[in-house]
This record gives structure tokens, sequence and C-alpha cells, in this order.
């Protein structure tokens, strides 16, 4: 029998708008799920869950009363714990921050709750947000629910967790360099990055950059794209944000594949990738080729550009941390302190030729795309690694030059900002989930979920290529995960 925490979101909401399931049920049935299974996740860090309750209560008598019903209404929400959530903690997985609770919602988060969504955890992240292993040294790490030794990937790891995990139907995430996409491959879930400027946001660092974005994180497609039409919108606050109808995400674009022109690529021309990752996707890539009109093997212009994402991360660093590191305690994510202190010895010559060639690799990335309709590419670099490693130091016998360098697929991406969506192709070498990249066209985020919904549904017929689900028996008796 399916469980209100096993619902996916789509379905939940349905349910709750003709009375059949209650958002209090709903509510209840996932904060169980939290309590058996987390302990050996460590996934959550905030659990506000009077608050919630109170709020799923006020959803159930809107409910019995027919008031009209917003997009979320009584579906619980994870936020990430970088973003602020009013009368909740919001730490940034620091120490320094262990106490902080905010007066105000971040405009994301605000609009989650503005469309009816509650406020169920605060879920784990690096601190600051910088890297792509979820642990830091106020709440310890979050492990991957298919292999408790593995890394749940980051920085939206919690988010990607409590997905697998079915303790909440939604969760929110941000992404500079792969921090959404990241962690729903190696958890099986879907993740999307919007492009630049659909979801404003109260929180960026840099005025003007492809870097900075958040976005929804879910079970499947559908549920994101509902999550979406929350996020999205015009807020002037956002110089990237430009007008648009949110709304349109409500429901999925029927996108027809089999007129469709698609480029693989193993590597993007420019990525390190495991052999592993390699060959699981050359081997997965026939499984779907075929569903589409042509599916050929060819790589985008992105020489150089993974010199371009370290370049231009300094900037977007210094910029974040440039007043207050010298506050910092003594047990700062170091990555933060190598990010920083390698910004400081870069010239303005190289920060400038960087601009330019992002902005040449961004053009011709625009002609790529005149003969395709997707790009569509692996989810990492490599299968999930133990969590107690920052990041891989190496692939293929050969050394990272930076803690983002592994990160190549997902940071390139980030570099041309066009919309993602990464999304579950069933399991790698090592029995943890694999996962796929879907980019679309510049401007087209309709489009794009609609077609990763339509491949969504050719995956959920092939048992090879299905999201995978962890085993949740042995989670529940599973020693507790933080450390």
């Amino acid at each position: 029998m399916t469980r209100p925490c096993q619902l996916n979101a789509v379905t939940a909401r349905k349910l709750i708008g003709r009375k059949a399931l209650s958002p209090v049920e709903l509510v209840d049935s996932c904060i169980d799920q939290i309590e058996a299974i987390d302990p050996a996740l460590n996934s959550v860090v905030c659990k506000p869950y009077d608050q919630a309750r109170e709020l799923a209560k006020k959803a159930e008598d809107a409910v019995m009363k027919g008031d009209p019903l917003p997009p979320l209404h009584g579906l619980p929400v994870g936020i990430k714990d970088l973003n602020e959530t009013a009368g909740i903690t919001t730490t940034y997985g620091s120490v320094q921050f262990r106490d902080f609770v905010p007066d105000e919602d971040e405009t994301s988060v605000a609009g989650i709750r503005q469309a009816g969504g509650i406020v169920l955890a605060k879920t784990n992240t690096p601190e600051f947000g910088a890297g792509g292993n979820t642990n830091n040294a106020l709440h310890g790490p979050t492990r991957n629910p298919f292999s408790l030794e593995k890394t749940c990937g980051g920085s939206s790891g919690g988010s990607g967790v409590v997905l697998a995990g079915d303790m909440m139907p939604l969760a929110q995430g941000s992404d500079t360099g792969g921090s959404l996409r990241l962690p729903a491959t190696f958890n099986g879930v879907v993740a999307y990055r919007p492009t630049i400027g659909v979801v404003p946001t109260s929180a960026r660092d840099l005025m003007l950059t492809t870097y900075q974005t958040e976005g929804p994180m879910a079970r499947t497609v559908a549920d994101a794209s509902l999550m979406l039409a929350s996020m999205a919108g015009n807020n002037t606050i956002d110089a990237m944000a430009f007008p648009r109808d949110p709304s349109q995400y409500l429901t999925m674009q029927d996108v027809d594949l089999s007129t469709l022109r698609v480029a693989v690529s193993a590597d993007l021309g420019c990525a390190p990738v495991s052999n592993n990752v390699r060959d699981v996707f050359k081997a997965r890539v026939p499984e779907f080729a075929s569903v589409f009109k042509s599916c050929e093997w060819v790589d985008p212009p992105f020489d150089n550009i993974l010199d371009v994402f370290w370049k231009l991360r300094g900037v977007y660093m210094m910029s974040k941390h440039y007043a207050r590191i010298d506050s910092y305690h003594d047990r700062i994510n170091p990555n933060v302190v190598s990010n920083f202190e390698a910004a400081k010895k870069m010239t303005i010559e190289e920060i400038g030729r960087a601009t330019k060639e992002q902005l040449n690799i961004y053009m011709a990335f625009q002609k790529y795309f005149e003969n395709i309709d997707l790009l569509i590419c692996p989810g990492v670099t490599v299968e999930p690694f133990p969590f107690d490693n920052l990041y891989p130091s190496e692939i293929n016998g050969k050394p990272m030059e930076n803690y983002v360098h592994w990160a190549g697929l997902t940071s390139s991406l980030t570099v041309v900002g066009h919309p993602v969506v990464a999304m579950p192709c069933g399991m790698d070498t090592q029995g943890t989930p694999f996962g796929i990249q879907v980019c679309g066209p510049m401007y087209k985020d309709r489009f794009t979920l609609g077609a990763a919904h339509a491949l969504e549904e050719v995956f959920s017929d092939n048992p090879l290529l299905a999201r995978p689900v962890p085993d949740f028996e042995f989670l529940k008796t599973a020693p507790p995960g933080k450390s």
C-alpha cells in the first residue's frame, strides 16, 4: 500500500484538492519517514515540525471550506540550509551561524510559501555551499541512501537525499557549478537548473552572472515543473530576472521526441570523465537513441571552458566572502579558503580574458544549437566517492587541478547558462544511481522540461533506465550516520 510520503507532488496535490488526502496526514507521514530513516543519512538539519503541523491544519481547513487552493497547497517542502527562512534556523552549514534565525524569507522561499508549500525541514549543505560533497563541521556528513559510505553529492546534497528517501515530495536547491545536478544524479532524483533569470533571487552575490541560480528538486520532472511555477517570475530585486508567466510551468508541454535532433557527448569535449561513467553512458545511449529523429555524437565547442569557469568562479568567491573571511572560524570549509586564495592571485587581465572568452563560448554554443534541439551528457564525471573525501583527487590517474575540476560536466554548462534537467538513468557499476543531463536551448525552459518528461516516460518502461529506489528497510535499521 502506498503511504502518503511516497506520493509524487502532482498526485498528492490532486488528492488534496479532491479532499482524498489531508495535508495533515501527508505532513505526519513525511515526519514519520524522516524519523525512521534519516538517522542513518543525516540529511535534515532543522525540523520545524510544530510550525509545519500548524500550517498543515490550516491547509486542511482551507480545503474543507472550499477556498481557492494555490499550486503547492499542503505539500511539504525541504529548503536548502543556504537559503534564509523566516523564523526557522538558517546556518549555511557553518558553526558561525548555528543560532541564526532570519526575520524574512529569501525570495524563492517566499514564493514557495505563497504557493501553499509547507516548509518541513532545512536540508544539509557543505559550509557556504562550497563543494560537491555535503559535509560540514556543524552538522557532519550526509550519506548516500544507496551506499552509506559514499557521498550524496552537493551542495544541495540534503535536498537530494530527502527526495530519494521519500521524506518529502519536493525540495529546493541552488546551483553555481552543479549544486543541483550533482546530488540529483548521485541520489537518483530530478533537479532543474533553469535559464538564468527564470528564478529571481535576493541571495545573489554578483549582479550579472550565469553562475548563481536556484531551482526545484523532485522525484519526477512534472513535480519539478510544478515547483518551478512557485519559484519563477519577475522581481526587480534581481537584475537577471526577466518577465514571464510562471503559470506556464503548471502543465507539461507535450513534446514529440521523434521530431527532435539530439547531440550526445560523454565528456562535452572538455571534462575529465572516469572510465566507468564513460562506459555506462556509451552503453545507455543506444537504449534510448531510437526514440529521437536523430541522435549523433557531437561535442559542443567548449575549448578552455573549465579554465573560464575557474577564473570567473574566483570573481564570485571574492564577491561572496571578501567582507567577512577574516572573521571566519578556524574550521572553515577548506574549499572556501583555497578558492578565495586562488582568486586573490588572479590578475585583472586574466579575469578580463575569461569574461571575453565566456562570451565567445556562449555565442559558439548558440550556433551549435542551430543544428540540434537537445544536448545529452552524463550527470557527473565520477561515481559516488567516499563521503570523507572533499572531492576526487584524480580521475583515471590524472590529478585534479582544483576542487571543482572534477565537476566539469556540470560547471561547463553553468558557463553558458542554458536550462538543464538532471534526471536518473538507472544504476552505475557500483550499484548507486546513474544520471544524465538534458540541456535545452536558451530560454526554452518549458520545452526542455517537456522533452525530459517524455524521456522520463521512456525510461520508466525500461528496468535498465528506470529511477532506482533505496532499500528503506535497511536504512531503518542502519546505525546513526552523523560523525
